[in-house]
């Protein structure tokens, strides 16, 4: 049998951001030296590189618990059956590109430590979020879900490991029509608040897209929904999708005006930016910014907004940030 011809692969992965501890191709050496458990998943493909199956979900559970392990310091680490295993890369981008919002009104310098407070909504049973921002800028965070399931799951993972425990907090969101009320409490401060927002606006949609990604993965038509790349529900779909979940984050942010600097979510279509920007527009933000992500063909992008004028953002600056500064890298 004939072998493909080996792929010449580039030092890095293009389009990460320049502190994304993955921009290197993965080490499965230094991987399963750190995790083991990994060592039986890791194979030649067709190009006799080491790699993994990506279209295996054990493998990929696998490769994560290895990636968190190495580069963040978590040693338990696992999902309930159905759950989406997110891309540890990916997560680690938004994190890196809203440092630097923050950084660009603090100076050029990243606010660091506990007493930046971070709301993840959505914050899922994997805890990504918190976990990677912990890590890198020491922020406090505090995750939000409206399933029970996934803040049992978080908390456990918070729980299991001692260093995350203190650093986060997890909350349920009881009304499934709130995003920021009864989160928000009277009188409390976030610095910034960040969201991978449902994409598609119904399940047979989101079934469909998970059919297109495990054939891709497949490189052949499957018709049966792959475990753990399915996704809950309310990880995958809302009615409206995407556009009418932020729309709505957007709406009621206003009444929050004052309890955070900056309101973020991710923006996976780009056709959907025409009626954030006109919604953000309605709600009067005070200013807005639009953040370009890729990772390999995916393209995304961060929007974010802050409802505070510039002499309001200079007193938040001076009295909540002032001290703390970038960690080395």
């Amino acid at each position: 049998m004939k072998l493909q011809q080996k792929k010449e692969h580039p030092d890095e992965k293009p389009g990460l951001h320049p502190r994304n501890r993955h921009r290197k191709r993965y080490n499965f050496h230094e991987l399963v030296d750190t995790f083991a458990e990994l060592a039986p998943f890791v194979r030649l493909n067709e190009y006799e590189d080491e790699s993994i199956d990506f279209s295996n979900p054990a493998a990929v559970v696998m490769l994560n618990r290895a990636l968190l392990k190495h580069y963040y310091d978590i040693d338990h680490w696992n999902l309930p059956s159905g759950y989406l295993c997110p891309p540890v890369p990916g997560r680690a981008d938004y994190i890196h590109h809203i440092a630097d919002l923050l950084g660009s009104c603090n100076g050029q310098i990243i606010p660091v430590g506990s007493k930046i407070k971070c709301l993840d909504i959505g914050v899922g049973a994997n805890c990504i979020y918190p976990i990677i921002g912990n890590k890198e800028y020491g922020w406090f965070f505090i995750g939000s879900d409206i399933e029970p399931a996934a803040i049992k799951s978080a908390d456990k993972i918070v729980h299991d490991n001692l260093t995350l425990r203190g650093k986060v907090e997890l909350r349920l969101q009881r009304n499934t029509r709130d995003i920021f009320r009864d989160i928000i409490q009277k009188d409390e401060r976030f610095d910034l608040t960040i969201c991978n927002p449902p994409f598609h606006a119904s399940l047979q949609e989101a079934r469909s897209g998970s059919l297109r990604k495990v054939s891709n993965l497949n490189n052949k038509r499957i018709t049966t929904p792959t475990l753990n790349f399915g996704g809950t529900n309310s990880e995958l779909w809302c009615e409206g999708g995407e556009e009418k979940f932020v729309r709505k984050m957007i709406n009621e942010s206003k009444r929050f005006s004052l309890s955070c600097f900056w309101f973020s979510t991710l923006i996976s279509k780009s056709s959907n930016l025409k009626d954030v920007y006109t919604a953000l527009k309605q709600a009067k933000a005070s200013e807005v910014r639009t953040i370009p992500m890729s990772h390999g063909n995916k393209i995304s992008r961060i929007v974010a907004w802050t409802f505070l004028t510039p002499e309001q953002q200079r007193s938040w600056v001076q009295t909540r940030w002032d001290g703390f500064t970038e960690p080395p890298h």
